[in-house]
């Protein structure tokens, strides 16, 4: 018996010790597998550091007060409730992360008065209700479900008829599925739907201080990555080891990003080429897309040389940079987004390369917030006036079939007495990353 007694303290102490050891032990191994993993990065990549912490998330407050604003806009335009599907206006209004949108409807209604409601497939309600916890009117969220051979158009028809709206009208969020638009139409014959865009646009196109914020770190996230991965390229690389490049400086930063790069010939194609491609001396580069921060996305391109860039590639250089300027030059508030792109394409004509879409195919810019792609865009026909808070994307470019193309984009923002940029420009294709 005495041995026993010394026995199991010491067979105990010999088990907590080992158990104590292996958690110790594991993190070890990953620090030495992230050590290693670090000393195969080029310098520059593996110098970056993790900056989500600087970022300060949307609060309840704020989320209050988009919903008084989308039921203020729905009076204005005379709608009784906006439905919203899955995608980020809803994250927007109501901070849900439902995830990916499946062929089964979720819908997010805000009447014009009284509390939202949710309908939603019944095995996901655990799930909302705790996502709810966080939302606006949470507590008096109400939410309605249906099972697998249930109709949830239906179902919509019938919680709105709960809520005294058996006819009226009502907006569906613009990206919401078809299939789910015309489901509840004919499910809600008395009631008039219309797109919701006035609603959701009205709220999300200017930004807050707190949305301006996010979207500031994001921009200096892609703008340092970016660089990192100028630093790092080499002659002889490939297009894609050069967007791995940038994939691991986000990988660094602590986002999610994407970006693509086209070397030569497919920089003429605005949107690029799948095709593989390698990255020679004097050819040009271009670089796009960016990364998210708290929901908040960036949308950056670079265009730029390893070695000496020939006369011409610093001609249309020159010229798209003028435009770029000239773009945020003609920004202030009250100004129609239209202006915008021609103040941008005049320089671009009156240069050679016009006339009109040419050689610059595409707008100068696009809405940018909690979609890489948003209202309102500065596209010729658009009246929509600035307001001191949008926020765009400033992108004129050139592109020469069959040679190459430049294209120069930073985010930037209208303020009371103007644009303001996110970024510092880029100077020139030997100085991508110098400050303008």
């Amino acid at each position: 018996m005495p041995s026993s007694k010394l026995t199991s303290p010491n067979r105990r102490h010999f088990l907590l010790a080992a158990a104590a050891a292996a958690p110790a032990f594991t993190l070890h191994a990953q620090e030495d597998e992230e050590s290693a993993k670090v000393g195969k990065l080029p310098p520059a990549i593996a110098g970056l550091k993790a900056r989500v912490h600087e970022a300060v998330p949307i609060t309840l407050a704020e989320r209050e007060g988009r919903l008084e604003h989308a039921r203020a806009l729905m009076k204005a335009k005379q709608m009784d409730a906006v439905i919203i599907t899955v995608g980020t206006s809803l994250n927007y209004f109501s901070g849900l992360k439902v995830g990916y949108q499946s062929e089964r409807l979720f819908a997010w209604i805000l009447p014009a008065s009284g509390a939202p409601f949710v309908v939603c497939p019944a095995f996901e309600e655990g799930r909302i209700r705790e996502g709810l916890t966080m939302a606006p009117d949470g507590a008096a969220t109400k939410i309605h479900t249906w099972n697998e051979d249930a109709s949830p158009y239906d179902l919509v028809a019938r919680s709105l008829k709960e809520r005294g709206l058996a006819a009226g009208t009502v907006g569906i969020e613009e990206r919401t599925q078809f299939a789910f638009a015309d489901g509840m139409a004919h499910a809600t014959p008395a009631l008039k739907v219309v797109n919701g865009t006035p609603i959701t646009a009205g709220c999300r196109m200017a930004k807050s201080p707190a949305e301006l914020a996010l979207m500031q770190l994001a921009n200096d996230i892609t703008l340092s990555v970016y660089e990192a991965a100028y630093k790092s390229a080499k002659v002889g690389m490939t297009n894609r080891e050069f967007t791995g490049l940038i994939a691991a400086g986000y990988e660094r930063s602590g986002v999610r990003g994407e970006a693509s790069c086209q070397v030569g010939k497919y920089s003429a194609l605005p949107h690029g080429s799948v095709q593989p491609q390698v990255i020679r001396e004097g050819e040009i580069i271009l670089i796009d897309d960016g990364c998210s921060v708290e929901g908040y996305q960036s949308d950056i391109s670079r265009t730029f040389v390893l070695g000496k860039p020939t006369d011409k590639q610093k001609k249309v250089f020159e010229i798209v940079h003028k435009a770029q300027a000239a773009a945020l030059a003609a920004a202030r508030p009250g100004i129609e987004c239209q202006a915008i792109d021609k103040a941008a394409r005049d320089v671009v004509d009156a240069a050679g390369f016009g006339p009109d879409y040419k050689h610059f195919t595409h707008r100068v810019g696009h809405g940018i917030g909690m979609d890489g792609h948003e209202w309102p865009y500065l596209v010729r026909g658009n009246a929509t006036k600035l307001e001191a808070g949008m926020c765009f994307s400033d992108e004129p470019g050139i592109y020469i079939e069959g040679e190459f193309g430049v294209r120069l984009e930073d985010d930037w923002y209208v303020t009371p007495d103007g644009g303001k940029m996110f970024t510092p420009t880029s100077l020139s294709l030997e100085e991508p990353f110098g400050k303008g």
